[in-house]
């Protein structure tokens, strides 16, 4: 194991003094409520956030209403743009549009293309499968919309961090019985199984910002039934098939305790003749893509800048 990287442990610091001062043990110790109401309190302000061309908020219809999306488009143009459809993080219980809106913001401009963020159903309130139900939802309408959103249909892109990542890797595995198109699948520190006995959760239970413990409440608050819980549609790597799936790009953190299962998931992959590509970065801690730090990390880059690429390359295969 590699040392922890300072400007992580800078930023490890700061988020335990703060939970300290309101009298948390842990970001889920006080319940969803209180969690979200901390982590809203960390939304980058506006002049910290990357220029963009142009956001808007919108909503599309859903299995259970409707669902609030933000479309970033990275430059003004007539042409038909790629799109990458982002699904935020946050154990499927905390996360919102403006807490995800730096990646999206960043990825547009950088892949040069339009970026959907999903705003789907959150556990307490709406346990599995609604958060997957919704972004489902969501990715088929924007492939049947695409003519009126400006995007390609047939070069769509699905991503997402952590329990985002884990939603991506889902709807990459429903969308082969939707028949949708997916040229990649984006997976920042994915979420894909309920296995908290692997080393990583041993090594990195406690320490580096997310804990086994708070995985445990996060499953526990969106899949509260433990034998869903290796239903594919919530824990891709438990399907039965795997071939025919999107090629996937997998960013995993050293000392996280999502390191294992997300390059197991790499390799099931693989072994289902999925082209799928792992990046593992020492030193860093879950939530590191995309990370505001004091001093610059060559690891944040690299992530952002692999991600970026890997974008790219997949939306110019498809429109060869």
């Amino acid at each position: 194991m590699s040392q922890l990287h300072p400007e992580m442990r800078k930023i490890i610091d700061i988020v335990d003094e703060e939970l300290g001062n309101r009298g948390l043990t842990g970001l889920h110790s006080a319940g969803a409520e209180v969690a979200r109401e901390f982590l809203e309190g960390w939304v980058t302000p506006e002049q910290d956030r990357p220029p963009i061309y142009q956001i808007e908020d919108r909503s599309l219809p859903g299995p259970a209403g409707d669902i609030s999306v933000r479309i970033f488009r990275p430059r003004e143009t007539t042409q038909i743009m790629p799109v990458l459809v982002w699904y935020h993080g946050g154990g499927w219980v905390l996360g919102s549009l403006d807490l995800s809106e730096v990646s999206c913001r960043q990825l547009a401009n950088d892949a040069d293309c339009v970026v959907i963020s999903v705003d789907y159903r959150l556990a307490l309130e709406h346990p599995f499968p609604a958060a997957i139900d919704d972004c489902l939802a969501a990715t088929a309408w924007i492939h049947a919309q695409a003519a009126e959103l400006g995007v390609d249909p047939q070069r769509i892109a699905v991503a997402g961090d952590s329990a985002g990542g884990n939603l991506a890797a889902c709807v990459a595995y429903g969308a082969k019985s939707l028949e949708l198109p997916i040229v990649l699948q984006l997976l920042v520190y994915p979420v894909i199984e309920a296995d908290f006995d692997r080393a990583s959760y041993v090594d990195n239970a406690e320490g580096f910002l997310l804990t086994r413990d708070a995985m445990r409440f996060y499953w526990d608050t969106y899949v509260p039934d433990i034998a869903q819980r290796t239903d594919p549609r919530v824990a891709p790597i438990h399907a039965d098939d795997l071939s025919d799936l999107a090629p996937a790009w997998i960013i995993t953190a050293e000392l996280d305790p999502l390191r294992d299962e997300a390059e197991a998931y790499g390799e099931a992959l693989t072994a289902g003749s999925v082209p799928a590509t792992i990046r593992r970065y020492d030193g860093m801690i879950h939530a590191f893509f995309n990370m505001a730090t004091e001093e610059p990390v060559e690891a944040v880059t690299d992530a952002t800048r692999k991600a970026t690429a890997a974008l790219r390359q997949a939306f110019d295969r498809q429109a060869e």
